[in-house]
């Protein structure tokens, strides 16, 4: 059973830091891409940031373009992200998403056609 567990999140204070981390079990495929969406309360989910699991490329949302990034662990199937000088806008619950190196209908942008979602980490970041 494939799963996708996601950790750190938290309670931090605007300008700080926290690190998520998702790890991937189960997989009898490498990850093709992964990344980050996020809902905040009232708000539709949107794509926060991608990574290209062979070539380590990685791209982010303007929102947090320069103040997170996204990082793999290939042994551990793990992906991070560090997210620095938080702003209380980033409050949300982040998911993690996989797409598979065989899935050929997903869109980062909207988080269509993903194979696999975490549960979900709440970030909540005070003024």
């Amino acid at each position: 059973q494939v799963q996708l567990v996601e950790s750190g999140g938290g309670l931090v204070q605007a300008g700080g830091s926290l690190r998520l981390s998702c790890a991937a079990s189960g997989l009898t495929e490498r990850p093709y891409f992964m990344g980050w969406f996020r809902q905040a309360p009232g708000e539709e989910r949107e794509f926060v940031a991608v990574i290209n699991w062979n070539f380590e490329s990685t791209s982010y949302a303007n929102s947090v373009k320069g103040r997170f990034t996204l990082s793999r662990d290939d042994v551990k199937n793990t992906v991070y992200l560090q997210m620095n000088s938080l702003k209380p806008e980033d409050t949300a619950v982040y998911y993690c998403a996989a797409a598979l190196g065989s899935n050929t209908d997903h869109d980062w942008a909207t988080g269509y056609g993903m194979d696999y979602w975490g549960k979900g980490t709440l970030v909540t970041v005070s003024s």
